[in-house]
């Protein structure tokens, strides 16, 4: 005798067995939207799965599969000799804190018993306030994040078994399920050719960059940036012992034929480029420089390191192709951050190059970190095989456009006569030049004792430069006019 939630679901669910989509996410995906929909109630019971399994006309294991699926998503919970049942998303479960009271009875020493060196070079440059309102250099809003939608992703991944026994044994190439599905979302989104194998995961640009100058330079090697770069990567060329030369930047990019008249051929072991929007200031590298810059590296024998730097913030709707899509001669290390519209703790770095490199830093990184993140790894992939990460970017995006354009049309309108930019055709910034007149930093710190932080990092003002990398995706509409309503009546008071 059939049961009204049986009842319910055979006529809820239908099964498309064309779909590439497995057929146990399918059924599982329509009675998560039973849920919300309000169609099974909190506190429901579940066939059971020999019963679904006969009028879904699947095998049991599948319906065995959708239960277990829901329960790691935190959508039901199964009952030992009673059922499985519809559980509360909200429910909290209290947890003991045994150490909350806990008092130290010693103190731990200030400072070492032996010396040791210290890095000047890699002194943190960022500053922190405890101002309500800032700039940044370009950070995404996380509050656009969908954090209850990630972090079940997550949750369901830690909770299958299959992914519990990988957390036992050590893979230096982390998880390659997650690699196979960036190395697709990498060939459709940027043009690229690579396989999984062409991938190296990383926690971030900035750890991919260490792996890679630990293979590829050496104490002396030269090292080319744009004449404002950035200072990340710059900290850890140095670090390497590297020289780090700067060339010309104009409205087109790096100036690449100032390679040519100042260098001859073998003096420049690499040349560092964020070409989709060079940081800081935004510009796009032209066609004509990709292509000289490509031939000449093949002529006078350098590494290209590209940085995809902001590649997936684009407004316009023909994005222009990374260097890495056209590289032939395998000249190009290709770096970024996939995830960067998620909240930071979901990004991951990535490195793409030819094979033999990839093998080489895969022994560095497994000394560094030999684990990684196989869990987050495969919610990641898993958000790329279903299409999340592609509609979460589709809704920033248009977000982030508005806002953009927000923002250019306040700086037209108040600051007119001080200041001069253009508008990006991507990213989450703009690079702003201000009447030399200014003291961007006396600017800076009139508009702090109005709860406006603007770090010392986003200003750049010398003899013959007064510019500011003003960030705007972090900032609602009201956020930002009342920063900009700040930073005006800052200008106002200096005369």
């Amino acid at each position: 005798m059939s049961s009204p939630v049986l009842d319910l679901l055979s006529n809820l669910v239908l099964i498309d067995r064309s779909s590439v989509q497995p057929i146990y996410l399918q059924v599982c995906q329509q009675i998560i939207n039973a849920v919300q929909r309000g169609y099974l109630l909190v506190g429901t019971k579940l066939p059971g799965t020999r019963a679904l399994s006969e009028v879904l006309h699947v095998h049991r294991k599948t319906v065995i599969a959708v239960y277990d699926e829901l329960e790691a998503q935190g959508w039901v919970e199964v009952r030992p000799n009673k059922g499985t049942f519809v559980i509360n998303q909200s429910h909290q479960i209290k947890i003991d804190k045994p150490y909350e009271k806990l008092v130290s009875l010693a103190k731990y020493p200030v400072r070492t018993g032996f010396t040791f060196r210290q890095s000047t070079i890699l002194d943190n440059p960022f500053e922190f306030s405890n101002s309500h309102l800032f700039f940044n250099d370009g950070q995404p809003d996380i509050r656009l994040t969908q954090m209850q939608n990630l972090s079940r992703w997550y949750s369901a991944s830690m909770k299958r078994k299959y992914n519990l026994k990988r957390l036992t044994g050590y893979n230096l190439e982390g998880s390659e399920y997650f690699r196979e599905q960036l190395s697709n979302y990498l060939n459709f989104s940027r043009g690229l050719h690579i396989s999984k194998k062409n991938l190296l995961i990383t926690r971030s640009v900035e750890m991919s960059l260490y792996v890679i100058s630990q293979i590829l330079l050496s104490k002396g090697d030269q090292v080319l940036v744009g004449d404002l770069s950035m200072f990340s990567a710059n900290m850890v060329f140095q670090k390497m012992g590297a020289r780090v030369r700067t060339m010309p930047v104009d409205e087109s990019g790096i100036d690449v034929d100032y390679i040519r008249t100042h260098f001859n051929p073998g003096e420049v072991r690499m040349v560092y480029v964020s070409p989709q929007h060079h940081y800081p200031t935004t510009v796009t590298l032209s066609a004509q420089k990709r292509i000289a810059l490509l031939e000449l590296a093949r002529e006078y024998g350098f590494v290209i390191v590209e940085d995809d730097y902001d590649y997936d913030f684009q407004y316009e709707q023909m994005a222009v192709m990374p260097l890495a899509s056209g590289d032939i001669n395998g000249m190009v290390v290709y770096i970024g951050a996939f995830g960067k519209s998620l909240a930071p703790a979901f990004r991951r770095g990535f490195v793409v190059a030819p094979d033999n490199l990839i093998m080489e830093m895969r022994k560095y990184l497994g000394i560094i970190d030999r684990q990684g993140d196989v869990i987050m790894e495969q919610a990641l992939g898993e958000m790329i095989e279903e299409g999340e990460i592609h509609r979460h970017l589709k809704k920033s995006l248009k977000i982030y456009r508005e806002r953009r354009d927000l923002f250019c049309e306040i700086l037209e309108t108040r600051f007119k006569e001080v200041v001069e930019f253009q508008k990006p055709s991507g990213g989450l910034a703009l690079w702003t030049t201000w009447d030399r007149r200014l003291s961007l930093f006396q600017l800076a710190n009139s508009c702090q004792k109005e709860d406006l932080f603007i770090p010392k990092n986003l200003l750049f003002q010398n003899n013959v430069l007064s510019a500011m990398r003003l960030g705007f995706g972090h900032l609602n509409e009201s956020e930002m006019d009342k920063s900009l309503e700040i930073l005006h009546k800052g200008i106002i008071k200096m005369g």
